[in-house]
């Protein structure tokens, strides 16, 4: 039985999409505090929501990576 893992390529686009969600997730956080329209909170409020799931189901292929095993 072989352990599946990612290629280097996949590893590092994983690893640029994890970045990338992590500053959109920081961006919406920071920025709810300067916001004064409720409905714009409630969607930035969303978006930070998306960003932890997307990040943690990213995490999880990230494990799988050549560079760890």
């Amino acid at each position: 039985m072989t352990k599946e893992t990612l290629a280097l390529h996949e590893t590092l686009e994983t690893h640029e999409i994890l970045n990338f969600k992590t500053v959109c997730l920081l961006r919406s956080k920071l920025m709810q505090g300067l916001c004064f329209d409720n409905e714009l909170k409630q969607l930035m409020e969303k978006d930070v929501q998306q960003s932890i799931t997307a990040i943690k189901e990213l995490s999880g292929y990230y494990k799988h990576n050549e560079l760890l095993h």
